[in-house]
Protein backbone atom coordinates (compact mmCIF):
# COMPACT_ATOMS: atom_id res chain seq x y z
CA UNK A 1 0.00 0.00 0.00
CA UNK A 2 3.00 2.58 1.12
CA UNK A 3 4.36 1.85 -2.01
CA UNK A 4 1.14 2.73 -4.39
CA UNK A 5 0.64 5.76 -2.61
CA UNK A 6 4.57 6.60 -3.18
CA UNK A 7 3.84 5.44 -7.17
CA UNK A 8 0.82 7.71 -7.03
CA UNK A 9 2.83 10.71 -5.45
CA UNK A 10 5.76 10.39 -7.74
CA UNK A 11 3.51 10.23 -10.52
CA UNK A 12 0.92 13.54 -9.62
CA UNK A 13 4.19 15.25 -8.76
CA UNK A 14 5.44 14.69 -12.46
CA UNK A 15 2.35 15.89 -13.70
CA UNK A 16 2.17 19.10 -11.71
CA UNK A 17 5.79 19.90 -13.04
CA UNK A 18 5.28 19.36 -16.80
CA UNK A 19 2.12 21.67 -16.26
CA UNK A 20 3.61 24.13 -14.96
CA UNK A 21 6.62 24.12 -17.73
CA UNK A 22 3.42 24.13 -20.46
CA UNK A 23 3.49 26.96 -22.59
CA UNK A 24 0.84 29.16 -21.42
CA UNK A 25 -1.97 31.21 -23.08
CA UNK A 26 -3.30 34.44 -22.17
CA UNK A 27 -6.08 36.82 -23.16
CA UNK A 28 -6.46 40.22 -22.24
CA UNK A 29 -8.08 43.17 -23.21
CA UNK A 30 -8.05 47.35 -22.86
CA UNK A 31 -10.52 49.65 -24.20
CA UNK A 32 -10.88 53.31 -23.51
CA UNK A 33 -13.50 55.96 -24.36
CA UNK A 34 -13.22 59.77 -24.22
CA UNK A 35 -14.93 62.69 -24.70
CA UNK A 36 -12.81 66.04 -25.98
CA UNK A 37 -14.13 69.32 -26.44
CA UNK A 38 -12.19 71.84 -28.31
CA UNK A 39 -12.33 75.14 -27.78
CA UNK A 40 -12.02 76.69 -30.68
CA UNK A 41 -15.12 74.37 -31.70
CA UNK A 42 -14.01 72.99 -35.27
CA UNK A 43 -16.76 72.94 -38.08
CA UNK A 44 -15.89 68.77 -39.02
CA UNK A 45 -15.28 67.93 -34.76
CA UNK A 46 -11.15 66.93 -35.59
CA UNK A 47 -8.63 68.45 -33.71
CA UNK A 48 -5.84 69.94 -35.42
CA UNK A 49 -4.06 67.54 -37.82
CA UNK A 50 -0.97 67.00 -35.77
CA UNK A 51 -3.06 65.26 -33.18
CA UNK A 52 -3.52 61.72 -33.71
CA UNK A 53 -5.12 60.47 -30.86
CA UNK A 54 -8.36 61.63 -28.97
CA UNK A 55 -8.80 63.70 -32.05
CA UNK A 56 -12.29 63.76 -32.17
CA UNK A 57 -14.06 66.78 -30.60
CA UNK A 58 -17.36 67.08 -29.15
CA UNK A 59 -18.68 63.82 -29.22
CA UNK A 60 -18.46 60.27 -26.97
CA UNK A 61 -16.46 57.86 -28.80
CA UNK A 62 -13.82 54.81 -28.40
CA UNK A 63 -10.63 56.02 -28.92
CA UNK A 64 -8.66 52.17 -28.66
CA UNK A 65 -9.68 49.06 -28.13
CA UNK A 66 -8.33 45.74 -28.35
CA UNK A 67 -8.40 41.94 -27.61
CA UNK A 68 -4.76 40.47 -27.53
CA UNK A 69 -3.82 37.02 -27.08
CA UNK A 70 -0.20 36.25 -26.01
CA UNK A 71 1.86 32.79 -25.91
CA UNK A 72 4.77 32.01 -24.50
CA UNK A 73 7.10 29.04 -23.54
CA UNK A 74 10.75 28.99 -22.77
CA UNK A 75 12.03 29.45 -26.57
CA UNK A 76 9.29 30.76 -28.31
CA UNK A 77 6.33 33.72 -27.67
CA UNK A 78 3.93 35.52 -30.01
CA UNK A 79 1.40 38.06 -29.51
CA UNK A 80 -2.11 38.98 -31.72
CA UNK A 81 -4.18 42.31 -30.54
CA UNK A 82 -7.25 43.20 -33.31
CA UNK A 83 -8.36 46.95 -32.50
CA UNK A 84 -11.00 49.51 -33.42
CA UNK A 85 -10.97 53.23 -32.38
CA UNK A 86 -10.62 56.79 -33.71
CA UNK A 87 -6.76 56.12 -32.87
CA UNK A 88 -6.83 53.30 -35.72
CA UNK A 89 -8.57 55.12 -38.01
CA UNK A 90 -5.76 58.05 -37.92
CA UNK A 91 -2.77 56.19 -37.55
CA UNK A 92 -3.21 53.67 -39.93
CA UNK A 93 -5.25 55.09 -42.56
CA UNK A 94 -2.51 54.59 -45.33
CA UNK A 95 -2.62 50.58 -44.27
CA UNK A 96 -4.27 48.27 -46.88
CA UNK A 97 -7.36 45.82 -45.74
CA UNK A 98 -7.57 44.86 -42.63
CA UNK A 99 -4.16 45.67 -41.23
CA UNK A 100 -5.85 48.72 -40.27
CA UNK A 101 -7.28 47.04 -37.02
CA UNK A 102 -3.83 45.12 -36.06
CA UNK A 103 -2.71 46.52 -32.93
CA UNK A 104 0.14 43.77 -32.74
CA UNK A 105 1.43 40.46 -34.53
CA UNK A 106 4.75 39.01 -33.71
CA UNK A 107 6.53 35.96 -33.31
CA UNK A 108 9.79 35.32 -31.23
CA UNK A 109 12.23 32.64 -31.15
CA UNK A 110 15.08 32.69 -28.06
CA UNK A 111 18.29 32.45 -29.71
CA UNK A 112 20.27 30.85 -26.51
CA UNK A 113 19.06 28.11 -23.90
CA UNK A 114 21.51 30.38 -21.59
CA UNK A 115 21.55 34.27 -22.33
CA UNK A 116 18.18 36.50 -22.75
CA UNK A 117 18.67 36.47 -26.52
CA UNK A 118 15.25 36.79 -28.66
CA UNK A 119 14.76 37.71 -32.17
CA UNK A 120 10.97 38.66 -33.03
CA UNK A 121 9.49 39.51 -36.16
CA UNK A 122 6.13 41.14 -37.20
CA UNK A 123 4.06 44.12 -35.44
CA UNK A 124 5.20 45.53 -32.67
CA UNK A 125 4.64 48.94 -30.67
CA UNK A 126 7.06 51.77 -31.33
CA UNK A 127 10.77 51.48 -29.77
CA UNK A 128 10.52 55.33 -29.78
CA UNK A 129 9.54 57.32 -26.37
CA UNK A 130 8.16 57.11 -23.45
CA UNK A 131 4.35 56.90 -24.10
CA UNK A 132 2.26 54.33 -25.98
CA UNK A 133 -0.63 54.46 -27.82
CA UNK A 134 -1.77 52.39 -24.02
CA UNK A 135 -3.25 56.09 -22.11
CA UNK A 136 -3.56 54.07 -19.10
CA UNK A 137 -0.15 53.22 -18.87
CA UNK A 138 1.06 56.66 -19.25
CA UNK A 139 0.89 59.42 -16.89
CA UNK A 140 -1.00 61.86 -18.62
CA UNK A 141 -4.42 61.44 -20.92
CA UNK A 142 -3.37 63.08 -24.09
CA UNK A 143 0.26 62.10 -25.69
CA UNK A 144 2.52 64.84 -26.36
CA UNK A 145 3.43 66.48 -29.50
CA UNK A 146 6.55 64.38 -30.77
CA UNK A 147 4.73 61.14 -29.49
CA UNK A 148 1.75 62.09 -32.01
CA UNK A 149 4.82 62.76 -34.82
CA UNK A 150 6.92 59.69 -33.84
CA UNK A 151 5.63 55.87 -34.90
CA UNK A 152 3.39 54.72 -32.32
CA UNK A 153 3.94 51.24 -34.22
CA UNK A 154 6.60 49.65 -36.76
CA UNK A 155 7.03 46.42 -38.90
CA UNK A 156 10.40 44.15 -39.44
CA UNK A 157 12.27 42.33 -36.81
CA UNK A 158 14.22 43.06 -33.88
CA UNK A 159 16.89 41.18 -32.07
CA UNK A 160 17.01 41.97 -28.02
CA UNK A 161 19.30 41.46 -25.35
CA UNK A 162 18.46 41.42 -21.64
CA UNK A 163 20.99 41.36 -19.20
CA UNK A 164 20.81 38.38 -16.33
CA UNK A 165 20.06 41.27 -13.57
CA UNK A 166 17.66 42.85 -15.84
CA UNK A 167 19.26 46.22 -15.78
CA UNK A 168 19.98 46.65 -19.37
CA UNK A 169 18.30 46.21 -22.58
CA UNK A 170 19.70 46.47 -25.70
CA UNK A 171 17.71 46.25 -29.30
CA UNK A 172 18.46 46.34 -32.95
CA UNK A 173 15.39 46.52 -35.64
CA UNK A 174 15.08 46.01 -39.09
CA UNK A 175 12.50 48.44 -40.11
CA UNK A 176 9.31 48.23 -43.12
CA UNK A 177 9.82 52.04 -42.33
CA UNK A 178 8.66 55.21 -40.50
CA UNK A 179 5.12 53.59 -39.14
CA UNK A 180 4.57 51.47 -41.62
CA UNK A 181 3.76 48.57 -42.07
CA UNK A 182 3.42 47.77 -46.17
CA UNK A 183 7.12 49.85 -47.27
CA UNK A 184 6.28 53.20 -48.84
CA UNK A 185 5.48 52.48 -53.01
CA UNK A 186 8.94 52.76 -54.80
CA UNK A 187 11.22 52.95 -51.84
CA UNK A 188 13.44 49.71 -51.84
CA UNK A 189 15.88 50.78 -49.03
CA UNK A 190 14.93 49.35 -45.48
CA UNK A 191 15.25 51.38 -42.67
CA UNK A 192 16.68 50.17 -38.95
CA UNK A 193 17.06 51.60 -35.15
CA UNK A 194 18.58 50.82 -32.51
CA UNK A 195 17.39 50.99 -28.42
CA UNK A 196 19.45 50.84 -25.30
CA UNK A 197 17.47 51.06 -21.75
CA UNK A 198 18.99 50.96 -18.71
CA UNK A 199 16.87 50.12 -15.29
CA UNK A 200 19.58 50.46 -12.14
CA UNK A 201 17.10 50.52 -9.96
CA UNK A 202 12.90 50.13 -9.73
CA UNK A 203 12.80 54.40 -9.84
CA UNK A 204 15.29 54.52 -12.71
CA UNK A 205 14.81 54.36 -16.40
CA UNK A 206 17.10 56.25 -19.54
CA UNK A 207 16.60 55.10 -22.75
CA UNK A 208 18.20 56.08 -26.09
CA UNK A 209 16.59 55.04 -29.15
CA UNK A 210 17.18 55.76 -32.58
CA UNK A 211 16.02 55.50 -36.40
CA UNK A 212 17.98 55.84 -39.86
CA UNK A 213 15.67 55.55 -42.60
CA UNK A 214 14.67 56.96 -46.18
CA UNK A 215 11.44 58.82 -47.21
CA UNK A 216 10.04 58.88 -50.71
CA UNK A 217 10.49 57.17 -54.02
CA UNK A 218 14.13 55.84 -54.78
CA UNK A 219 14.09 58.82 -57.32
CA UNK A 220 13.93 61.22 -54.36
CA UNK A 221 14.03 59.51 -51.45
CA UNK A 222 15.58 61.51 -48.85
CA UNK A 223 17.27 60.34 -45.60
CA UNK A 224 15.84 60.78 -41.89
CA UNK A 225 18.16 60.11 -38.90
CA UNK A 226 15.70 60.80 -35.73
CA UNK A 227 16.99 60.90 -31.71
CA UNK A 228 15.02 60.16 -28.68
CA UNK A 229 16.47 60.19 -25.14
CA UNK A 230 14.00 60.13 -22.05
CA UNK A 231 14.64 59.64 -18.39
CA UNK A 232 12.20 58.55 -16.08
CA UNK A 233 12.76 59.19 -12.52
CA UNK A 234 10.68 58.54 -9.15
CA UNK A 235 12.21 60.80 -6.65
CA UNK A 236 9.91 59.38 -4.00
CA UNK A 237 7.15 57.27 -4.06
CA UNK A 238 4.48 59.45 -4.08
CA UNK A 239 6.60 62.22 -6.75
CA UNK A 240 7.64 61.28 -10.03
CA UNK A 241 9.42 63.34 -13.07
CA UNK A 242 9.87 62.49 -16.86
CA UNK A 243 12.33 64.19 -18.74
CA UNK A 244 12.43 63.92 -22.63
CA UNK A 245 14.24 65.35 -26.05
CA UNK A 246 13.78 64.43 -29.57
CA UNK A 247 16.04 65.84 -32.34
CA UNK A 248 15.50 64.42 -35.78
CA UNK A 249 17.17 65.65 -39.18
CA UNK A 250 16.27 64.96 -42.86
CA UNK A 251 17.86 66.13 -45.97
CA UNK A 252 16.11 68.86 -48.31
CA UNK A 253 16.79 66.62 -51.27
CA UNK A 254 18.35 63.94 -52.41
CA UNK A 255 22.06 64.26 -52.37
CA UNK A 256 21.86 67.42 -50.76
CA UNK A 257 23.93 68.12 -47.37
CA UNK A 258 22.01 70.88 -46.23
CA UNK A 259 19.10 69.17 -43.15
CA UNK A 260 16.01 70.42 -42.03
CA UNK A 261 15.69 69.79 -38.31
CA UNK A 262 13.41 68.92 -35.66
CA UNK A 263 13.65 69.10 -31.88
CA UNK A 264 10.91 68.93 -29.21
CA UNK A 265 12.05 68.83 -25.56
CA UNK A 266 9.19 67.56 -23.07
CA UNK A 267 8.90 67.90 -19.19
CA UNK A 268 6.31 65.96 -17.08
CA UNK A 269 5.62 65.86 -13.23
CA UNK A 270 3.27 63.47 -11.37
CA UNK A 271 2.49 63.67 -7.56
CA UNK A 272 0.64 60.38 -6.60
CA UNK A 273 -1.95 61.83 -3.53
CA UNK A 274 -2.55 58.21 -2.40
CA UNK A 275 -3.53 54.76 -4.58
CA UNK A 276 -6.50 55.98 -6.01
CA UNK A 277 -5.79 60.16 -6.72
CA UNK A 278 -2.59 61.20 -8.90
CA UNK A 279 -1.91 64.80 -10.64
CA UNK A 280 0.40 65.38 -13.21
CA UNK A 281 1.54 68.51 -15.63
CA UNK A 282 3.23 68.40 -18.66
CA UNK A 283 5.66 71.11 -20.63
CA UNK A 284 6.29 70.69 -23.85
CA UNK A 285 7.79 72.47 -27.15
CA UNK A 286 7.69 71.69 -30.39
CA UNK A 287 10.08 73.00 -33.59
CA UNK A 288 9.54 72.13 -36.93
CA UNK A 289 10.08 75.41 -39.48
CA UNK A 290 10.71 73.61 -42.53
CA UNK A 291 7.45 71.36 -42.14
CA UNK A 292 9.23 68.00 -41.71
CA UNK A 293 6.40 65.78 -39.58
CA UNK A 294 4.03 69.17 -39.64
CA UNK A 295 3.52 71.77 -42.19
CA UNK A 296 1.81 75.03 -41.45
CA UNK A 297 2.21 77.12 -44.59
CA UNK A 298 3.58 80.16 -42.56
CA UNK A 299 6.96 82.27 -41.91
CA UNK A 300 8.37 80.30 -38.94
CA UNK A 301 6.57 76.94 -39.46
CA UNK A 302 5.53 74.88 -36.55
CA UNK A 303 6.86 76.55 -33.42
CA UNK A 304 4.78 75.12 -30.36
CA UNK A 305 4.26 75.28 -26.89
CA UNK A 306 1.98 72.79 -24.73
CA UNK A 307 0.60 72.91 -21.38
CA UNK A 308 -0.95 70.56 -19.70
CA UNK A 309 -2.65 69.93 -16.54
CA UNK A 310 -4.36 66.28 -15.58
CA UNK A 311 -6.56 64.48 -12.89
CA UNK A 312 -6.51 60.70 -12.38
CA UNK A 313 -9.11 58.34 -10.05
CA UNK A 314 -8.03 55.00 -10.03
CA UNK A 315 -11.43 53.23 -7.89
CA UNK A 316 -9.12 49.91 -8.96
CA UNK A 317 -5.45 48.62 -10.27
CA UNK A 318 -7.16 48.38 -13.52
CA UNK A 319 -9.27 51.08 -14.02
CA UNK A 320 -8.98 54.47 -14.30
CA UNK A 321 -11.18 57.81 -14.50
CA UNK A 322 -9.19 61.06 -16.31
CA UNK A 323 -9.55 64.77 -16.85
CA UNK A 324 -7.28 66.79 -18.26
CA UNK A 325 -7.17 70.64 -19.81
CA UNK A 326 -4.32 71.45 -22.81
CA UNK A 327 -3.59 74.43 -23.95
CA UNK A 328 -0.81 75.02 -27.10
CA UNK A 329 0.46 78.43 -27.98
CA UNK A 330 2.42 78.75 -31.41
CA UNK A 331 4.23 81.23 -32.35
CA UNK A 332 2.49 81.61 -35.74
CA UNK A 333 -1.54 81.51 -36.26
CA UNK A 334 -1.42 78.26 -37.05
CA UNK A 335 -5.28 77.42 -35.50
CA UNK A 336 -8.33 78.21 -37.00
CA UNK A 337 -11.32 79.24 -34.64
CA UNK A 338 -14.66 80.81 -36.31
CA UNK A 339 -12.99 80.66 -39.70
CA UNK A 340 -9.84 83.58 -38.36
CA UNK A 341 -6.17 82.40 -37.49
CA UNK A 342 -5.67 81.95 -34.10
CA UNK A 343 -2.35 81.72 -32.37
CA UNK A 344 -3.85 79.05 -29.36
CA UNK A 345 -6.13 75.85 -28.90
CA UNK A 346 -7.44 74.76 -26.01
CA UNK A 347 -9.31 71.65 -25.27
CA UNK A 348 -10.67 69.48 -22.06
CA UNK A 349 -10.71 66.21 -22.31
CA UNK A 350 -12.07 62.91 -20.08
CA UNK A 351 -11.33 59.35 -20.59
CA UNK A 352 -12.11 56.62 -19.24
CA UNK A 353 -9.70 53.47 -19.34
CA UNK A 354 -9.76 50.16 -18.47
CA UNK A 355 -7.66 46.71 -19.04
CA UNK A 356 -8.85 43.57 -17.95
Amino acid sequence: MKTRLILAATLLSGIYAKAQDAPKIKVTGYLETYYSYDFNKPADNNRPGFIYSHNRSNEVNLNLGFIKANYESDMIRANVAIMAGTYANANLAAEPGVLKNVFEANAGLKLSKTANLWVDAGIFSSHIGFESAISKDCWVLTRNISSENTPYYESGAKITYVTEDGKFTATGLYLNGWQRINRQNGNSQPAGGAQLTWKPNAKITVNYSNYLGTEGADSIRVKRFYHNIYGIFQLTDAFGVTLGLDYGTQQKAKGDSDKNEVISPVLIARYTINPKWAVAGRFEYYEDKNGVFISTGTPNGFKTNGYSLNIDYAPMPTAVVRLEGKVYDSKDKIFVREINPVNHNAALTASIAVSF
